[in-house]
């Protein structure tokens, strides 16, 4: 086991600053560790305690008897060196340092000192200044935050803490399903590319979401990207855009959040797909955690509500991408079934007055088509339809269906029976939204992610590198 695969995978942990009492982060941390599952070793660090939440514990790391892989570690700022040292000694692997009060305010010397004690001894820093870490598929909750994770395939890396808790939270309301969930501060050692290089092979992850205010060694982070945007969808929201909102970064952890055209290339010429706040990189991971890739064919859009397709055909045309008349098959089978007055352009306009099979039956005849590639269903609420009976029949048809095989987004928009047929649809594996433009711009980003890996491979073969996509 590699130390950064340590920080994912480790057989034990130590909680360094384990507190008996709670609202302590040392008690949370460890009392998450507990509840949430995990199965290996787990061992508080105190020395003016002999028992914390049933287990025994331990003056420091050294006097544990067996072997550790993982420490956390919550002590003053000033202490962190002496654990670290004591740690390496011990010949821990990897070390979780939640502890803030180094570079962010301007203690530098403090904070390349436990980098370099750690590197005396091999061992890996994911911090200082952070949460914590999450990883669902062996059960690892070593945060603060939120206890019940909901474990699925999205990968979140945030350099903001308080933040990063926050949408941590968000995602269990949301339903988003994690594999992985990664506070990395300062970046003092480890840093997103390091990340990147694990979770690029990690089969528990499909797409991985950024949150990022800067970076150190850009050369390092552009090819661990180019690299993992080859083989999985890879989110980024860059924070630190204007003067003001760099100032602020500076100033939270310590980066240098760099001029913005330079990043917005970096992420062009390395395949990231950039989102322009955190809602739609949510919006754009659920997506992409839940549906299979867009491989060819034409995109339809299938809706009730003109105003509905408009908007939606917007969106679209501002990513690059433009509708074209369906397949005349598809229009051939749906003409019969649809009021005189609907449109079978793009988008289908199936009117308002379609019923709940009706338009149900138009969404999976869309679906089925052999020359759709993709469909994004909008659905406006009306007086003649009921969006939850409608999310039940698209749910069940999907499943008459054996599962989606190609991309589909959905809107449902409307009142309280639209928001809860929204979140039937997410639990069922359909990702939907409450607005046509967020249900729009998600399928944009499905389609624009091939045209993005296609260009990355392009790039690398005339660079003379070879990709082992």
């Amino acid at each position: 086991m590699s130390n950064t695969e340590a920080l994912f995978r480790p057989k034990s942990i130590a909680v360094v600053g384990a507190s008996r009492h709670p609202g302590k982060i040392g008690y949370e941390v460890l009392k998450n560790l507990i509840n949430y599952g995990f199965k290996g070793k787990i061992y508080p660090v105190n020395p003016k305690a002999d028992e914390i939440l049933g287990l025994k514990t331990y003056p420091k790391v050294s006097s544990i008897p067996d072997e550790v892989d993982m420490i956390v570690v919550s002590v003053p700022a000033k202490l962190v060196p002496g654990v670290v040292e004591d740690a390496g000694k011990k010949g821990v692997k990897v070390a979780v340092i939640i502890t803030s009060g180094f570079k962010e305010i301007g203690k530098v010397e403090l904070e390349r000192e436990v980098v370099e004690t750690a590197r005396k001894h091999g061992m890996r820093v994911l911090g200082p200044n952070i949460f914590g870490i999450v990883y669902t598929p062996l059960r690892i909750n070593a945060t603060f935050g939120p206890q019940e994770v909901i474990p699925g395939s999205v990968g979140f890396i945030t350099q903001s803490g308080a933040l990063g808790i926050a949408l941590m939270g968000m995602t269990i309301v949301e339903k988003i399903g994690v594999s992985t969930i990664v506070s990395i501060g300062n970046k003092a050692d480890i840093d997103d590319a390091d990340l990147l290089q694990f979770l690029e092979k990690d089969e528990s992850t499909k797409v991985v979401l950024i949150y990022l205010e800067g970076v150190t060694d850009g050369k390092k982070f552009m090819k661990a990207a180019e690299s993992f945007s080859l083989r999985k969808p890879l989110i980024v929201v860059k924070a630190g855009k204007t003067e003001a909102g760099a100032k602020a970064v500076a100033s939270h952890t310590g980066s240098l959040a760099g001029n913005v055209a330079i990043y917005s290339t970096l992420f062009k010429e390395s395949g990231i797909l950039e989102a322009v706040n955190v809602e739609q990189a949510f919006d754009w991971a659920r997506a992409f955690s839940y549906l299979p890739p867009y491989e060819d064919g034409q995109l339809v859009i299938v809706t009730n509500g003109g105003g509905a397709g408009v908007l939606a055909t917007d969106v679209l045309a501002e990513n690059g991408i433009s509708l074209s008349r369906p397949p005349d098959s598809l229009v051939n089978s749906l003409k019969p079934k649809l009021p005189e007055f609907a449109s079978l352009k793009n988008p289908i306009d199936v009117t308002g007055m379609i019923s709940n099979e009706g338009y149900v039956d138009a969404v999976i005849e869309a679906i089925r088509n052999d020359g759709v590639g993709a469909v994004l269903a909008l659905y406006c609420e009306t007086a003649v339809t009921d969006p939850v009976v409608i999310a039940d029949e698209l749910i069940n048809a999907v499943k008459e269906l054996g599962g989606l095989r190609k991309p589909i987004t959905v809107a449902m928009i409307g009142g309280e029976k639209s928001y809860k047929a929204v979140a039937k649809l997410n639990e069922a594996g359909i990702p939907t939204y409450p607005m046509p433009e967020r249900a729009a711009s998600s399928m944009a980003a499905l389609i624009n992610y091939r045209k993005v890996r296609e260009r990355v491979e392009r790039r690398l073969k005339e660079l003379g590198r070879t990709t082992n996509a």
